[in-house]
């Protein structure tokens, strides 16, 4: 037990504990589908529109529990919380692995709703802000550099499991890796209670955010949830409607596969950057960046301006950047005792949208076009930018209003977010 705590307070080790989870976890989940969606129509009569629906079952459950998961985790319960959602994944598959019947297919799916509800990116999050604080930063940037190898490793992966043992040992292959790989690694590397204590936290040693108590602070956890929620239904969006829209623009086959081959990268290229120079700027300039890369990018493409490689590998710096403003902004301005239940609740609407963006994408192609698509979703992307602007404003104005009336000068604020 004591090499365990002592193996378990090693950031590194966190880190690494918690980036295999990822990995495991959105391979096994939402990106499950796009390998085993065929093969699972074609093995048992069911629609295909049926069996793609179960990602959208699971992200609507996930999104219904994340405000419970980040009260848990809030109460130092984070360990258990990832546990249990690798416990739940395992299920989940082993459910869908043996299912006889449709509505056994969709059960499967709600099990795995629990399960990602904890298990991914927003609860893992919220564990390493509510365990390491004001220094998480760092080690979010580094989760998710992990989970950008989700697809890379898994898609390959599922596919030659699919072809060697079919779809329905696939699953049960990953319910038992989140049995044997996840909940043990959970379970040695996370730990128990956060590394800066209580007491520390709650006499002031550990700074609880930048935000003035002069900003509105419904409005401010508004605009955040507003903009992480508008990203990541575009992302997931374009990652079910990729290749259509790419072919919708004159780019299909071999060229649309090596064009969008180049968003992993460029994604993990960007989050690579943000962790060599992310501490010597706020959080805001990260999420500003990011939407305003996914603005250009879509936009551009439906337009036809630049060439598309150069849009593609944009649009892949912009959702690397999202994924790691989605959980260090919140961290920044809330600070670590309230950053778990806030990440919750930002959660909620977030998972609630992306379950519906792949059935939007379906009406705005078939009522306005593919390339009127893409500049919908720039225009979408530029009201995000939009509003994170307004964020950045509104806090500056906090700002200088607080200094104003602790020093009677409101110039002595400098440039807000530094």
């Amino acid at each position: 037990m004591a090499f365990t705590q002592r193996f378990a307070t090693r950031r590194d080790h966190v880190i690494i504990g918690l980036g295999v989870g990822q990995i495991l976890s959105w391979g096994s989940t939402f990106y499950l589908l796009a390998v085993l969606a065929a093969p699972i129509a074609a093995d048992t009569g069911w629609s295909g529109s049926l069996v793609v629906s179960g990602v959208s079952v699971g992200l609507v459950i996930a999104g219904l529990g994340s405000p419970r998961v980040g009260a848990l985790v809030a109460n130092d319960h984070g360990r258990t919380v990832l546990i249990v959602s690798a416990l739940l994944l395992a299920l989940g598959l082993t459910v869908l692995g043996l299912a006889p019947d449709q509505w056994w297919y969709l059960g499967a799916w709600m099990i795995l709703g629990l399960g990602m509800s904890g298990g991914l990116y927003s609860g893992a999050f919220a564990v390493l802000g509510h365990t390491y604080g004001s220094s998480a930063r760092s080690a979010i940037t580094l989760l998710t550099l992990f989970g950008g190898f989700a697809s890379t490793i898994c898609w390959p992966l599922s596919a030659l499991l699919v072809n060697e043992v079919g779809w329905r040992w696939t699953a049960l292959a990953y319910a038992c890796a989140h049995l044997l790989v996840t909940a043990p690694l959970y379970a040695l590397t996370v730990p128990r209670q956060p590394i800066v204590p209580t007491s520390a936290r709650d006499a002031g040693d550990v700074p609880q955010g930048s935000l003035p108590s002069t900003a509105p602070r419904w409005l401010v956890i508004l605009l955040v949830a507003t903009v992480s929620t508008v990203g990541t239904s575009i992302t997931a969006l374009m990652s079910v409607h990729m290749f259509s829209l790419l072919a919708g623009i004159g780019i299909a086959g071999a060229a649309a596969i090596v064009l969008a081959t180049m968003i992993g990268p460029s994604q993990v290229g960007a989050r690579f950057v943000e962790l060599t120079i992310g501490r010597r700027h706020h959080p805001l300039w990260t999420l500003l960046t990011a939407t305003f890369a996914m603005a250009v990018a879509l936009s551009f493409l439906g337009f036809g301006l630049l060439v598309p490689t150069i849009l593609i590998i944009v649009y892949g710096v912009g959702i690397g950047l999202a994924s790691i403003a989605n959980g260090t902004v919140a961290l920044s301005l809330f600070g670590q005792t309230q950053y778990a239940r806030i990440m919750g609740r930002i959660a909620l609407p977030s998972l609630l949208a992306q379950a519906a963006a792949p059935i939007l994408g379906s009406i705005l192609i078939q009522n306005l076009g593919y390339r009127e698509t893409l500049i919908v979703l720039g225009f979408v992307a530029l009201l995000a930018f939009g509003l994170a602007l307004w964020l950045v404003f509104l806090l500056r104005s906090g700002r200088k209003t607080a200094i104003a009336t602790t020093t009677g000068e409101s110039s002595a604020l400098g440039a807000f977010p530094a």
